[in-house]
C-alpha cells in the first residue's frame, strides 16, 4: 500500500520567482483584508475605484492626451479652441519667469534663481548631521550675504534692485526662512518664559503669546506695514518686505512657543532632578537636556507648523508684496492668457507642494532618528 504523500515544492523555481509568488500573496491578503473583508465593504470599494478610475481617466486626458505644452508665437487660437477638453501648458513656458520672479528686471533674472539655488542648497546642508554647529552657521552667514549680493546687487559690477522690484519664488522663500530662522529661537525663548518662576516674565510671555495667536496674521500684517512707521523716529522708514518680515517672526515665534511647551512639558520631572543634581546651570540644563528630549516629543507638530506658515506667506499680497502665488495671479491679467489661470494655478501648487514634501520627509527621518531604540 502505497502512502500519500503531499508534492513538495518545486526546486526549480529560482529564488527570484519565489520572491515574486510571495509578494503577489501578501498583496492579495492585504486586498482582501482591507478593501473586501466583506460584500458591503466590497461593494463600496469597487464604487469607489470605479469613480476614482473615472476621475483619473478624464484628468490624464485632460492634462496629457489632449493637452497642448508648446504654441508657436503668441498666438493662443489652438489653445481656445480645445478649452475645456485638454490643458493648455503653453502658458507655464510664456509665464514663468514672472511667475518665479515677478517684475525683477528680465535681463538681471538670473540673479533671483541663482538665490533660490542658493536657499535649495542651504536646506540641504542644513539636513547634515556632520555639519551641525559652527560649520553649519558659518555656511549660512555666507549663504545669505551671497543671497543678499544677489538680490540687491551695487556691488561686484551688479546693477542694484531696489526691493520692489523683488517678487515671486525668491520673495517667498526669505519670508518663510527667516521668519522661521529667528522665531523658532525667539519661540524657545518664550516658551521658556511661561515656565519661569518669575512672575514679571512669566506674564510678559503670556502676555505676548495670547495677544498674536489671539489675532489673525492680516491684522498683523496691516499692522506691521501701516503701524510700525508710526513708532519710527521722524526721518526712518522701513522697507515694506521688512516690515513683513517683523510680523512673520512675532506670528511663527508665539505659535511655536506654545508647540515647544507642550514638549517641555512631556519631559519627566526626574531629567529636571537629574540635570539640578549635576550642578549644571539653568542656561546649560535646558540647552543640554531637557530641550533636545522637548523638541524630539513635538517634532510632528513643530513641522506642521512650518508647513502651514510657508503657505501663509501668501498673505502679503494685502499689502502689496508680491510673493510666488501673487506673481501667478498677475501673470495671467494679460487677456490672451486670462482663460488658462488653472494651469498656471497647478504649477505653483507643485512648487508648494515641493517644498512641503521635503519637509514632511526630512522630518519624518529626524522623528525615527531621535526616537530612543
Amino acid at each position: 500500500m502505497t502512502s500519500m504523500t503531499s508534492a513538495p515544492e518545486n526546486p526549480v523555481l529560482s529564488p527570484r520567482l519565489r520572491y515574486r509568488r510571495s509578494r503577489v500573496g501578501r498583496a492579495i491578503g492585504w486586498l482582501r483584508a482591507n478593501l473586501f473583508p466583506s460584500i458591503t465593504s466590497s461593494i463600496i470599494s469597487l464604487l469607489l475605484i470605479a469613480v476614482l478610475g473615472k476621475a483619473l481617466i478624464s484628468l490624464v486626458q485632460w492634462g496629457y492626451v489632449n493637452a497642448i505644452w508648446m504654441l508657436s508665437g503668441d498666438q493662443t487660437g489652438p489653445c481656445r479652441a480645445i478649452r475645456g477638453i485638454g490643458a493648455c501648458w503653453a502658458v507655464i513656458p510664456e509665464k514663468y519667469r514672472f511667475i518665479l520672479f515677478g517684475t525683477y528686471p528680465f535681463n538681471e533674472q538670473w540673479r533671483p534663481a541663482l538665490a533660490t539655488l542658493t536657499f535649495i542648497a542651504l536646506f540641504y546642508l542644513s539636513t547634515r548631521r556632520s555639519l551641525w554647529g559652527r560649520k553649519l552657521i558659518a555656511i549660512w552667514i555666507g549663504a545669505l550675504v551671497l543671497i543678499g549680493v544677489l538680490m540687491w546687487g551695487g556691488i561686484f559690477d551688479l546693477t542694484y534692485v531696489s526691493q520692489d522690484r523683488w517678487g515671486g519664488l525668491p520673495v517667498t522663500l526669505i519670508l518663510a526662512t527667516f521668519g522661521l530662522a529667528f522665531g523658532f529661537p525667539l519661540g524657545i525663548l518664550v516658551a521658556l518664559g511661561r515656565r519661569s518662576k518669575l512672575p514679571a516674565i512669566r506674564s510678559l510671555c503670556v502676555l505676548y503669546v495670547e495677544l498674536i495667536r489671539g489675532a489673525p496674521l492680516i491684522s498683523l500684517l496691516f499692522m506691521a506695514s501701516v503701524m510700525f512707521p508710526l513708532f519710527m523716529p521722524d526721518g526712518v522708514n522701513i522697507d515694506k518686505l521688512l516690515r513683513a518680515q517683523i510680523a512673520f517672526v512675532l506670528y511663527a515665534g508665539a505659535y511655536l512657543a506654545e508647540v515647544i511647551r507642550g514638549g517641555l512639558q512631556a519631559v519627566p520631572r526626574g531629567q529636571y532632578d537629574a540635570a539640578d543634581a549635576l550642578g549644571l546651570s539653568y542656561w546649560k540644563k535646558n540647552a543640554l537636556i531637557i530641550l533636545p528630549q522637548a523638541i524630539s516629543h513635538v517634532i510632528p507638530p513643530l513641522v506642521n507648523t512650518f508647513i502651514a506658515f510657508f503657505k501663509d506667506t501668501s498673505l502679503v499680497l494685502i499689502i502689496g508684496i508680491f510673493d510666488l502665488l501673487t506673481t501667478a495671479k498677475t501673470s495671467i491679467i494679460d487677456p490672451a492668457w486670462q482663460s488658462f489661470s488653472v494651469e498656471v494655478y497647478i504649477f505653483v501648487s507643485l512648487i508648494y507642494f515641493a517644498f512641503c514634501f521635503a519637509m514632511s520627509r526630512y522630518s519624518r527621518q529626524l522623528e525615527a532618528q531621535s526616537r530612543p531604540s
